[in-house]
């Protein structure tokens, strides 16, 4: 066999990879798809896309092995292919963070300038958990957090938060964490405990980090 051009074809395929992850589209469904499976439908709804245009991009994903699908009856679901996915997600908006401004200033726009407080890491939250000092709030839809989550966590989303604020006890500092990094689904529900006199603030990164990293995970 020949190597001649081996390293070409090596490239070539690391590319299809590059490609896949070459749309903003593309990579806000790997975030949803993290969460758990999903149906084309489902995703066309959370991206605001058509079911065609999901589709066609889901199709990408999988081509490139990033997702997975599986069908019932007529519908199909998709989900994340394994955690190195995520862990390969997580490190491309690590690069991007450092080495774009732009996304900086995005970020400093929409999440800093409303949460100027340091994120919780997850050692550190696993500790807190471990000695009882907080209450850990998942804000995510209720299918989210029924295919996985944090150990202990309370499940109450968001836009439900301000009617359900007895179930979290002022006494104990709230972790909040929603899809990853970029979800702000955490960030509006740190800000609305704020007002209420609560002492909380978010997760530094999601579920699937989280879950991905090999830490325990309940369903």
């Amino acid at each position: 066999m020949s190597t001649a051009n081996f390293k070409q074809d090596v490239y070539a395929q690391l590319a299809r990879v590059g490609k896949a992850l070459s749309s903003g589209n593309r990579l806000e469904l790997l975030e949803f798809v993290a969460q758990g499976p999903r149906s084309v439908e489902e995703l066309a709804t959370m991206t605001r896309l058509s079911v065609a245009n999901a589709s066609k991009h889901l199709q990408e994903l999988r081509r490139s092995g990033l997702v997975q699908a599986r069908k019932e009856g007529l519908r199909v679901y998709y989900e994340v292919a394994g955690a190195d996915v995520v862990t390969l997600i997580a490190a491309l908006g690590r690069v991007a963070e450092t080495r774009l401004a732009e996304l900086e200033q995005i970020l400093r726009t929409y999440i800093v300038a409303r949460d100027d407080l340091e994120p919780v890491p997850a050692a550190e939250l696993m500790e807190r958990v471990r000695l009882g000092l907080v209450t850990v709030l998942d804000v995510r839809p209720p299918e989210e957090f029924a295919a996985g989550h944090l150990p202990g966590a309370v499940n109450v989303p968001v836009d439900g938060l301000a009617r359900r604020l007895k179930k979290l006890p002022k006494t104990r500092e709230v972790i909040a964490y929603c899809r990853g990094p970029y979800c702000l689904l955490s960030v509006d529900a740190v800000a609305l405990l704020r007002t209420k006199g609560y002492k909380a603030r978010r997760l530094e990164d999601g579920f699937p980090e989280w879950k991905a990293s090999g830490l325990p995970v309940e369903t």
